[in-house]
């Protein structure tokens, strides 16, 4: 019997060849094979990939609200699991999920109400005022357009009743609330709440919440910019000098795209003309939400950004200033719905950052959630899109890369708000044969 020869060209851009029907140049036993592949999956630290091309196995945390708007991670009762907190916009309330451990975290979680607030639009998951128990920041568009405090009981977390709501009185009416995020702007030890929003007047700002957190009427706001509809706002230090700025998406108006605003330090954080702003891409872009990781392994971190209706943003940081980025595109294709949100994390084991991403608008049969893996290829680096939900909802949200089953790969959390499949995950296809791999919990 004769084998043939095909030539093929490897990742290296070499030219190799392959044997086209190796079963019939081997004539190897059955049950050899068998052995051979009981011993390679046996062996220490092995990691065994179902087909990572089917869409991933959805499980839903919780669906008894309407409308979940985002999800933010904390751990709310100490037990070293991440737990969860979601805006329920047309539902109106804010509800925590807790982890319910390993042996259940497939099975609807334990969740509560901690307030009502009407067109909720985000909810982040802090101790505001050091007692010691998680609180609650929610911010409402819509008419409400106010920032609310949802104050954690002390002892039993789940008395829905034991949960007190109260409004910031300077925040109502002032514009659509859409996002928040924590941060010790004056540096004064006392935790302040940096927000924006959208519509007529909207701005991104913070505000100074005093030495008792209780005492809503004296938190002060301050403006930093003007912003046409906020979408993302992280904290973190873009230029490396040891201060927090602040990047965020702005995605309608004459100033639509991706910036930073520079903290000016040394007692200037009250002055708004004090903090520099920064493009660093997609202006004049309706960009989305944006995330942020080390895409290309170069040790800095770089920024992608969903642009609507079908693009993803690669900003890749060219220096530690910050200043120096450059852009590529990957195209999302017309399988999906449009562009909403993306996230980046080791997804499959191999070394190298992959980007999933979140749509909206993919009403069937549209995909709501995809992924792109790169590989290396002659040219450089290339982008593979593979399908991850399949069809399922119309409007995913933020979508957070994290171990839930503790298996060691990363999972998907994110949710979804039209059809109400509420807060949900995505689990990792990737298992481990030998069971030793190690959580990648925070």
């Amino acid at each position: 019997m004769r084998c043939q020869r095909v030539p093929y060209v490897s990742v290296d851009g070499r030219a190799r060849s392959a044997i086209s029907n190796p079963a019939k140049c081997l004539q190897i036993p059955f049950f050899l094979c068998f052995l051979c592949t009981l011993l390679v999956c046996l062996t220490p630290g092995f990691t065994q990939k179902v087909d990572a091309d089917d869409p991933w196995v959805r499980h839903v945390i919780d669906n008894h609200s309407r409308g979940s708007d985002g999800t933010r991670i904390a751990d709310a009762n100490g037990d070293g699991l991440p737990d969860l907190v979601s805006g329920w916009e047309q539902g109106g309330v804010v509800r925590i999920c807790i982890h319910p451990g390993v042996e259940a975290v497939r099975e609807p979680w334990l969740s509560i109400n901690v307030g009502a607030a009407k067109d909720v639009e985000d909810a982040v998951m802090f101790d505001l005022d050091g007692d010691g128990v998680l609180d609650v920041v929610s911010c409402c568009e819509g008419r409400t357009q106010g920032v609310f405090v949802h104050w954690g009981p002390k002892g039993n977390l789940f008395d829905e009743s034991a949960w007190q709501t109260v409004a910031v009185p300077d925040s109502l009416q002032r514009f659509r609330w859409m996002f928040a995020a924590l941060m010790d702007v004056n540096q004064d030890g006392q935790v302040d709440i940096v927000a924006g929003g959208k519509g007529p007047g909207a701005e991104l700002g913070w505000w100074e919440v005093p030495a008792d957190p209780r005492d809503v009427k004296r938190w002060k706001w301050h403006s930093l910019v003007d912003v046409g509809w906020l979408m993302s706002l992280e904290v973190t230090d873009m230029n490396a000098d040891g201060l927090s700025d602040l990047l965020f998406t702005d995605r309608k108006g004459e100033s639509s795209g991706a910036y930073w605003l520079e903290n000016p330090g040394s007692g200037q954080s009250e002055n708004s003309d004090a903090w520099s702003g920064h493009g660093i891409g997609a202006l004049q872009q309706e960009a989305m939400f944006l995330c942020l990781g080390d895409v290309n392994s170069d040790r800095y971190e770089d920024v992608v950004v969903a642009i609507k209706p079908d693009r993803l943003l690669l900003l890749e940081r060219q220096d530690i200033t910050g200043l120096n980025w450059s852009e590529s595109v990957l195209e999302i294709s017309s399988d999906y719905g449009t562009a909403k949100a993306p996230a980046v994390g080791d997804f499959d084991g191999d070394g190298m950052t992959e980007i999933v991403f979140s749509t909206e608008n993919a009403r069937a049969p549209k995909m709501g959630l995809g992924r792109f893996v790169p590989r290396s290829g002659p040219s450089g680096r290339i982008w593979h899109l593979k399908e991850l939900s399949g069809v399922d909802g119309v409007k995913h949200d933020l979508v957070v890369p994290i171990d839930l089953d503790r298996d060691g790969d990363l999972d998907v959390l994110t949710c979804e708000e039209v059809t109400n499949l509420g807060v949900v995950w995505y689990e990792n296809p990737s298992i481990n044969a030998a069971g030793l791999a190690d959580s990648v919990i925070d």
